[in-house]
């Protein structure tokens, strides 16, 4: 017998049929991203004693009435006049893949990798078939547990708007109401007042987008390892002290992800033979504090942008690195980013590239908290895993926040790379000296 075993397929839709002809466009950062995809998998706890089948039939009721304030989730892709992709809300629902898996959670997760964790969010091509919509996977164990998986297109939402989603669904189960309802409307205009006549557009990031939409970038058959390590709060301080480019007082120490995701370039760039230097790198950053939208904004907020660092010395590599991040991150403001948005408008882009394609991605998720999704009263996730995929270019390194109650420092890094560049990251010797918790990876 398979580890994991489907049980079976339906379509969930929503309790309260959706106004007739109603349609969201969706956006230039939304069309972008029309060739990658996400998965992500929650993996809780159950009660002892539950009945299997118990809990997912709760969690199908629940989800209709989810999907009552999120009436683009149910809907199908379009191409409008211009030929961009809309969607169109007909109430055709949404997919639920019901499996089984032996053995208990704790088990399962003592031995996952990526190959297997994919198991339980398998992802089906949709580009060709855009009657199909996201996937839910509810995956209970047999000794106790449950995996809650979601795989769809990223056009139709980043990692902030499905944690939102699944946060949403949590509530519902719950206590039988929404806490935070989704917000659909456009990417704001810039404002009027707003515009300085005498400022130059943020040619940095546009002239990066510019690069990345020229490259014909296509998905290699190399073999990609993804592993998740655990950096605890005194260990990402002693990283963040190490990387201190100043000791004035008064100058901000480097964020939780500035500090990380200088550490993976300066060891990533190592692994990958770079000797004196730094590979090309970009940063990945949700925008939706910056264009000062509600947390509730359903659409893709996450922005690319290079990452440039001259080369200062071996003993400085790490503070140097994770400089340059301060300083991009510090130029990507409500006029930079109305910049691009202004300029991909009026730029239609007919062939969305990939865009993790090229450069190592080291992509913020800080803003994203799956473990405010609780189903069953006391039992909060125990474990997440978000993939952007598919895996290509030189890699991607996702930071995110570890549980609550083990320190406001502590992150959840999840590194994908070539199989054969992982193991040496594993051994570089910088790495281990914050002592990182490996929760999956190849030889765990």
């Amino acid at each position: 017998m398979a580890e994991v075993t489907c049980i079976c397929k339906r379509t969930v839709v929503s309790s309260k049929p959706v106004q007739p002809g109603k349609s969201y466009p969706l956006s230039v950062l939304d069309r972008l991203m029309e060739r990658n995809h996400l998965r992500i998998v929650y993996y809780f706890q159950t009660p002892k004693g539950r009945k299997l089948g118990e809990m997912t039939k709760k969690l199908r009721e629940s989800m209709s009435e989810t999907l009552t304030c999120f009436p683009a989730a149910t809907g199908r892709l379009l191409k409008d006049q211009d030929g961009h992709w809309m969607i169109k809300c007909n109430d055709a629902g949404l997919r639920m893949v019901e499996a089984r898996a032996k053995g208990s959670v704790e088990q399962w997760l003592e031995s996952v990798d990526r190959e297997k964790e994919l198991k339980l969010i398998h992802w089906e091509e949709m580009f060709h078939k855009p009657y199909f919509w996201s996937t839910f996977y509810l995956t209970e164990f047999e000794g106790g547990g449950l995996a809650i998986g979601l795989s769809c297109f990223h056009l139709l939402a980043d990692p902030t708007c499905a944690t939102m989603f699944i946060k949403a669904w949590a509530d519902t189960t719950l206590v039988g109401k929404m806490i935070s309802p989704p917000f659909f409307h456009p990417l704001p205009p810039r404002r009027p007042g707003n515009k300085n006549l005498n400022r130059q557009p943020y040619t940095h990031l546009i002239n990066y987008y510019s690069s990345i939409i020229e490259k014909t970038n296509s998905v290699t058959s190399t073999g990609f390892a993804t592993i998740a390590l655990v950096f605890p709060d005194p260990m990402v301080r002693a990283c963040i002290a190490m990387a201190r480019t100043t000791s004035a007082p008064d100058h901000p120490s480097p964020s939780p992800f500035q500090v990380l995701s200088g550490l993976f370039w300066v060891c990533v760039s190592k692994v990958k033979g770079k000797g004196n230097g730094l590979i090309d790198m970009c940063i990945c950053l949700d925008m939706r504090n910056v264009l000062g939208l509600d947390k509730g904004f359903f659409g893709n907020c996450m922005v690319y942008n290079n990452v440039q660092a001259d080369y200062s010395g071996e003993d400085k590599l790490l503070s140097g690195a994770t400089q340059a991040i301060e300083e991009v991150m510090a130029k990507m403001d409500i006029e930079g980013i109305m910049d691009l948005i202004e300029w991909l408008t009026s730029n239609d882009c007919k062939y969305p590239p990939l865009m993790n394609g090229c450069d190592l991605i080291c992509g913020s998720l800080e803003e994203v908290d799956p473990y405010l999704a609780t189903f069953e009263d006391g039992y909060a996730p125990i474990r997440v895993s978000y993939h952007v995929e598919p895996s290509a270019g030189a890699g991607q390194v996702l930071v995110l926040p570890w549980r609550r109650g083990e320190g406001e420092m502590s992150r959840l890094i999840m590194v994908t790379l070539p199989e054969d560049e992982m193991v040496r990251l594993l051994e570089d010797d910088l790495i281990l000296r914050f002592c990182p918790t490996i929760l999956m990876g190849t030889n765990k």
